[in-house]
């Protein structure tokens, strides 16, 4: 049998080891260190669990133990997809690199710039990053790539799905070709054995066969039910129900449990209904800042948190100890994510509980887990059923009654239906108006009149209460025939009245010369010819026939002075100027 110390490490190397209670390393491991030492690149395909953390973080290690940095400049990088896969290889760099004086630095997103910059300025053998902020610091001008000597990619799988394979193929770009290359992924897609191709020289292929069964200390169950409702609202609410209803039916014996979801949107719809029904539980996903990631994952690692509700991206690679329970909230739709997520739980010869909620649109994805395991998942009975009704539905509203229609409700919002039997019902109808025809009255008195029944309306208006108002604006429209917009009331024009200042009449001050208008006493006659215009609506001819007699009156005549040339006219009568001391002598 295969120990640490067969495989050439660096002994403080080993020392760590030791210390960390390991002494058989896993078959990826044993495989791949021997390799990375003699300095080949490696091309590893195993899956998560298997310890491909270690089969490359021990060689770098004792690689770069070797000698030091120029310059203090980045001698390895390591690649990972997501922020907490990257935070737990550099607590893994820790663990074993205690005893060697080599530094790090972890280069996520969610945290300050300002940080990470102080320890890349300080110089660091070792990056640890998340794509999108290595290139971050590398745009700004912060980092220095050129004597990079190990560089290692972390589940590329999972970044050919969260399409981070261009950002890798410029990362490439950016580090000498000369540099050794630690390649790792769960499968070997078209599009990850053309990157290999690519970018890797000669490398040694170590794979380890895919985990095709659950462990064997972990019990499977499978809660089979059939919604009530073929709708997505339904289905979900019913399955929140099933889901705590499975909580609480093992009791006790759930201390712990890591929920996933399929989708980021549906972990925050689950553990909002968690803590709404008073389970201690928090979601985890990638839309989160990294402040709360962290704090999260601390929080259910000390147990403060009990439930951990979480998307598969989120969950890759994390290594949480004792947990009692893993529930697959939404079935997955690949099978190996199966195996993945029920090994969270009754790691280290533990015990634990794997529950596995499926309704009949997943009948395909339990098919294709079934076969890949290569057992049938013991069905088991359901510790709720949708005929018990779910707390989340709310009651249906129900049927609407006369009653109902009688009640009184606002509709100012909303123009009434035409024909609708309850607006007529509640608005009886108004006594016929008494019509009147112009010939009845003179101008004068019919506008007189009908001044007076705007006042008096306006303040009937005024006195009464809003509901009075809104129910008299709904009799008043439903009052009113169909609008007309071609027989709009346009005053005394339809009504063959004469309107004053068009046609025949003519205003005197349109006659005058300009010469005249420059007269004193004949612009006041026009001004108060002109308020009394605005005081009456409905003047007749005899002011003009006033304002003519005034003007001639009031305007004494001025010589004519041959030799003198006519004054020029003016654009306006507001810009006339005052007569000239010569003309006054005159």
């Amino acid at each position: 049998m295969t120990t640490f110390s067969d495989l050439n490490l660096n002994p403080k190397v080993l020392k760590a080891v030791s210390e960390a209670g390991y002494e058989t390393p896993t078959p990826i491991q044993a495989g791949a260190i021997p390799h990375a030492l003699e300095g080949r690149d490696v091309l590893g395909i195993a899956q998560t669990g298997t310890g491909k953390t270690a089969s490359f973080t021990l060689p770098m290690i004792t690689i770069l133990a070797r000698g030091r940095a120029r310059a203090r400049m980045p001698r390895s990088l390591v690649l990972c997809p997501t922020r907490e896969l990257a935070a737990q290889v550099a607590e893994n760099f820790d663990t074993y690199a205690k005893y060697v004086k080599l530094t790090k630095a972890l280069l996520i997103g969610g945290v300050s710039f300002k940080e990470q910059d102080m320890l890349i300025d300080k110089g660091v053998d070792v990056l640890i990053a998340t794509p999108g902020r290595l290139l971050d610091h590398f745009e700004r001008g912060k980092l220095i790539l050129t004597d990079v000597k190990v560089m290692v990619v972390d589940e590329a799988d999972r970044m050919l799905d969260m399409g981070f394979i261009p950002d890798i193929e410029r990362i490439f770009g950016l580090v000498p070709f000369t540099r050794q290359t630690f390649f790792f992924s769960a499968t070997m897609a078209p599009e990850i054995e053309r990157i290999t191709n690519t970018f890797l020289s000669n490398p040694a292929r170590i794979e380890v066969a895919r985990q095709a069964s659950a462990s064997a200390t972990i019990e499977q169950r499978l809660l089979e039910f059939r919604p009530s409702r073929r709708d997505r609202e339904t289905t979900a609410s019913e399955k929140r129900e099933m889901l705590r209803a499975a909580i609480t039916a093992d009791g006790a014996a759930c201390t712990n449990a890591i929920i996933f979801c399929n989708r980021k949107v549906d972990v925050d719809v689950v553990a909002k209904s968690l803590k709404k029904h008073g389970l201690n539980a928090e979601p985890i996903h990638g839309d989160l800042d990294q402040s709360h990631r962290t704090r999260t994952l601390d929080g259910f690692r000390d147990g403060s948190i009990k439930f951990l509700v979480a998307s598969d991206v989120a969950a890759r690679g994390l290594d949480i100890p004792n947990v009692s329970h893993v529930i697959n909230y939404d079935v997955p739709s690949h099978a190996e994510d199966y195996v993945h997520r029920i090994g969270r739980t009754g790691r280290a010869g533990r015990t634990g509980i794997a529950i596995t909620i499926a309704v009949p649109s997943d009948e395909k994805y339990l098919t294709a887990i079934e076969s890949l395991i290569e057992t049938t998942i013991p069905r088991t009975a359901l510790p709720w059923t949708p005929e018990q009704g779910s707390a989340e539905q709310a009651p249906r509203p129900t049927a609407r009654t006369e009653t109902d229609d009688e009640a009184p409700r606002r509709t100012r919002s909303r123009r009434p239906r035409s024909g609708s039997r309850a607006v007529e019902a509640e608005a009886p109808t108004a006594p016929p108006r008494p019509e009147t025809t112009r010939e009845e009255a003179p101008p004068r008195e019919r506008d007189t009149t009908q001044t007076r029944a705007r006042e008096d309306q306006t303040r009937a208006r005024e006195d009464r209460t809003p509901r009075e108002r809104d129910e008299r604006a709904l009799r008043d429209r439903d009052d009113r025939g169909p609008r007309d917009r071609g027989t709009r009331d346009r005053g005394d024009r339809d009504r063959g009245g004469r309107l004053i200042g068009m046609g025949d009449h003519l205003p005197g001050f349109i006659a005058m010369s300009f010469d005249e208008r420059r007269g004193g006493p004949a612009r006041e006659t026009i001004r108060d010819t002109d308020s009394r215009i605005d005081e009456d609506e409905a003047p007749t001819t005899v002011v003009s026939q006033d304002l003519e007699v005034a003007i001639e009156s009031q305007i004494p005549a001025e010589p004519v002075d041959e030799g003198k040339p006519a004054p020029k006219p003016r654009a306006s009568r507001s810009r006339a100027k005052k007569p000239k001391a010569d003309d006054t002598a005159a």
